[in-house]
């Protein structure tokens, strides 16, 4: 019986991934988790009892994922800069990711504070990972510069969702230098 609850809550957040992915916030309604895990929607409440609880459940389980991914290439990386550049590339290359693409929708959606101050609590700890290295890199204000590189890098994110003009690798790129050089272009 826990077996089955277990396969039913996981069948309802990866139907919550492909409604967030597909629709955004709006799409993410229980009829639609219903109809897609061909549940009663009074089963649906029995698992979640809001809209937020499934986003709470869902950044509890995706943002680990992918931030283990992200501190992963870090990890791999042997210099500060180059563990700077791994923690923008690899944020950037999961965008196609539907935990990441579910993630974005749910930052852009109207939420309760309290899914809100988990998704700031996981995007605190994705930034915790780079202050160490900005620190090594002699920045007077390590965490304030993590803070603004994120900003660069949710604005990348968002260029690459809204499928802007350019090419995912140039925003990619663009990022990158921006992160490692500022806007100077005398230092690329």
């Amino acid at each position: 019986m826990a077996e089955h609850r277990t396969m039913q809550r996981a069948a309802l957040l990866d139907a919550a991934r492909t409604l967030l992915t597909e629709g955004g916030t709006d799409a993410l309604t229980f009829p639609a988790l219903a109809e897609r895990t061909g549940l009663a929607r009074s089963s649906v409440y029995e698992y979640f009892r809001s809209r937020a609880a499934v986003v709470e459940e869902l950044c509890a389980v995706d943002f680990p994922v992918w931030a283990a991914e992200v501190e992963a290439a870090m990890a791999a990386a042997s210099t500060a800069a180059a563990k700077i550049e791994a923690y923008v590339r690899t944020q950037l290359a999961l965008v196609g990711d539907r935990r990441h693409r579910a993630v974005v929708a749910i930052s852009a959606g109207e939420l309760d504070s309290g899914a809100r101050e988990k998704i700031r609590a996981a995007h605190g700890g994705l930034v915790a990972m780079v202050v160490e290295a900005l620190a090594a890199l002699g920045h007077a204000e390590p965490r304030l510069t993590a803070m603004l590189l994120q900003g660069v890098v949710d604005a990348a994110v968002r260029r690459i969702e809204l499928g802007a003009a350019e090419d995912p690798e140039r925003i990619t790129e663009a990022a990158v230098s921006m992160a490692l050089h500022g806007v100077d272009p005398r230092r690329s």
